[in-house]
């Protein structure tokens, strides 16, 4: 199967170079028992084949996946033999980079300039970037040497769907 970019139909799993290793030398194996485990709550999903990226393993799917799908499937990858569960991260879906530029904020608040990690500690307290995940450092641009405004540019890991975006659009 090629795509041009990630599909929606996968879950993207990071994980040890060990662990890739293991899984992937009996991928036929683990690709039908978790089928039947996925069977077994009752998802309508099946595995069609697991393969290796620089940094884990991607499975690929027949549909889209919910949130038990992918804790069913993570239970069963850490409990295979030999298989160190530990250095299994957390499934997710495949993410793309979303950019949110805040404009009109002052160059200086309370004596301070605006600094990348000034904004990313008040970005980290606000209720509206609870389930936000920077991409990198915010970047703040002042207007013009004149100016006491500033422009922060913000990357953003989002899903596919910009779920976690819409939410702060406007706000």
């Amino acid at each position: 199967m090629m795509t041009r970019k990630l599909s929606r139909k996968e879950i993207i799993i990071p994980m040890a170079k060990t662990n890739v290793k293991l899984i992937i030398n009996l991928a036929h194996i683990y690709i039908s028992n978790i089928n039947k485990c996925l069977k077994n709550s009752k998802s309508d999903i099946i595995i069609d084949f697991i393969h290796v990226t620089n940094n884990g393993i991607i499975i690929t799917m027949n549909k889209l996946a919910n949130m038990l799908d992918l804790s069913t499937i993570k239970k069963y990858l850490k409990n295979i033999e030999n298989v160190n569960s530990d250095l299994i991260k957390s499934l997710h879906l495949p993410k793309s980079k979303s950019y949110m530029k805040i404009i009109r904020l002052p160059y200086k608040t309370n004596q301070r300039v605006i600094t990348p990690d000034y904004i990313e500690s008040i970005l980290k307290e606000l209720h509206l970037f609870k389930n936000i995940v920077l991409a990198s450092k915010p970047h703040v641009i002042k207007v013009s040497p004149e100016s006491d405004i500033v422009v922060v540019w913000v990357d953003i890991w989002d899903f596919q769907s910009d779920s976690s975006v819409k939410n702060i659009i406007n706000h």
